[in-house]
């Protein structure tokens, strides 16, 4: 594994042997994962070809099981002959979505789990799409998450002796001495640092500034708000190398903001909740690579076909190894642009570019639908917003929620309207709206646009 940048020693192996310093043993738990970590350096470089093969060798393991012991899928699949299913007849299987997953929570649970995946148990998603759900996992799905944590670290060539500050959600205030799993787990590394998204972003920066670290990892639009706080206020963080995202749907000038305030590229990874981590960014481009050891990603269009690249489609996952609760063509509610093949070598099918919720869509009269793109640079253009949201809250009309130290004047308001009009295509009537602030939901998935109409059908016209 070639995990170290030139000039950087190879990281040290956590030992689990007592009286063995160097070279490190590992401990059980962290030898799989070098084990696995030891397979994902070669599957990468495979065709596509391969990768398929393979991953249908599994998926026929998947879908036995799914038939043996989950009813729902007994009902569904049955007369399936899973020993002569191939691509074409797994692309026939009906689809999963959301509402089903909730209402039929106990049918979809295998009553006959493998002991060796180890405990099983229930957790529920953020509900960014309006659907929180409940689903089951087991410790072999929390190994395929963090094997595939170490690959992104690996792939990003990052030294574990630097310092990590993470900014996130559902975490305490902390200072530790390393890096958690699975980082920390399997090697030595240098300490870690927990601040809770909560915190006002000016706390967050000062924070930062305190804790000076070499890598930052938070929810995309708190990175956003801390560059462009930063930014206002001259602000550097000096030692730091790398920012991540997680958690949230990239905006399009994020990476610029970022690289304005602080030198510093953004390496973004795609995951939910669900099914671990679904693809992650490549170490040479700013597109993802599909985790195909783990999942089968497909991106299809409206009328079920597969996309091609440079197309739009919405997101269906297979997990190929959570057996509590198999996730089989699953709608997970996103959409995606097929890339083309990657010059970095790797087999892995590329997503060009993560779109998000279908409710993140603008929905024009006629029934089409567009990806609104509204760097912050655009709408300060034309007003000096703190914080901007819009809410497409009738066909025609689009509320934008603002956060200002005062009131738009009249002229402000003419060219923000116009501007919008301009972005979306159409004449939408402009209802700007001053708030106090604009609160982030329990789940941190920040929208900076939401369509608010009932669900319809509409093709997309791009982004």
């Amino acid at each position: 594994m070639n995990a170290s940048p030139p000039g950087v020693e190879l990281p040290a192996v956590r030992s689990g042997i007592e009286g063995v310093a160097w070279p490190g043993i590992a401990a059980d738990s962290a030898a799989q994962l070098l084990a696995m970590n030891f397979q994902l350096d070669r599957s990468q470089w495979w065709s596509p070809e391969q990768l398929r093969a393979h991953q249908l060798t599994q998926l026929r393991v998947l879908l036995r099981h799914a038939l043996d012991s989950v009813p729902y899928f007994s009902r569904a699949f049955d007369g399936l002959d899973v020993r002569r299913m191939d691509w074409e007849a797994f692309e026939l299987l009906p689809l999963l979505d959301r509402r089903t997953l909730q209402a039929e929570f106990e049918a979809l649970s295998s009553h006959r789990l493998p002991p060796s995946h180890g405990a099983a148990s229930v957790a529920e998603s953020s509900g960014s799409t309006g659907i929180p759900i409940k689903f089951r996992t087991t410790a072999l799905s929390q190994f395929f998450w963090e094997a595939l944590t170490l690959r992104e670290h690996f792939w990003h060539r990052r030294d574990f002796t630097g310092k990590l500050a993470a900014i996130r959600v559902q975490v305490d205030d902390a200072s530790l001495p390393d890096w958690g799993a699975p980082a920390g787990s399997v090697f030595r590394t240098g300490p870690s640092a927990l601040l809770n998204v909560r915190a006002d972003v000016e706390a967050q920066l000062a924070w930062l500034q305190r804790e000076n670290p070499d890598y930052l990892i938070t929810h995309a639009s708190n990175l956003g708000a801390l560059a462009e706080q930063s930014l206002r206020q001259g602000l550097r963080l000096p030692r730091l190398r790398q920012a991540r995202t997680l958690s949230e749907t990239l905006r399009p000038d994020l990476r610029e903001t970022v690289r304005a305030a602080w030198g510093v590229e953004v390496v973004d990874t795609y995951s939910c909740s669900e099914a671990g981590v679904i693809a992650l960014q490549c170490p040479l481009h700013e597109h993802y690579h599909v985790q195909s050891e783990n999942l089968v990603v497909e991106l299809l269009r409206p009328d079920g076909s597969a996309c091609r690249a440079g197309e739009t489609g919405e997101v269906v996952l297979t997990t190929l190894h959570n057996f509590a609760l198999p996730l089989i063509r699953y709608r997970i509610g996103d959409y995606a642009e097929a890339g083309e093949p990657c010059s970095c070598g790797r087999g892995l099918p590329v997503l060009k570019r993560i779109l998000g919720r279908q409710r993140n869509m603008a929905r024009l009269p006629d029934g089409r639908t567009l990806w609104p793109s509204f760097p912050a640079a655009v709408w300060r253009s034309v007003v000096p917003v703190d914080q901007f949201q819009l809410i497409q809250s009738e066909p025609d009309l689009i509320v934008a929620r603002y956060v200002m130290e005062r009131e738009m004047s009249p002229d402000e308001i003419a060219r923000l309207t116009l501007l919008l009009q301009q972005r979306l295509g159409f004449p939408f009537r402009i209802e700007p709206t001053r708030v106090a602030r604009i609160e982030r939901p329990a789940a941190h998935k920040f929208e900076d646009f939401i369509c608010a109409l009932p669900p319809a059908d509409g093709r997309s016209i791009g982004g």
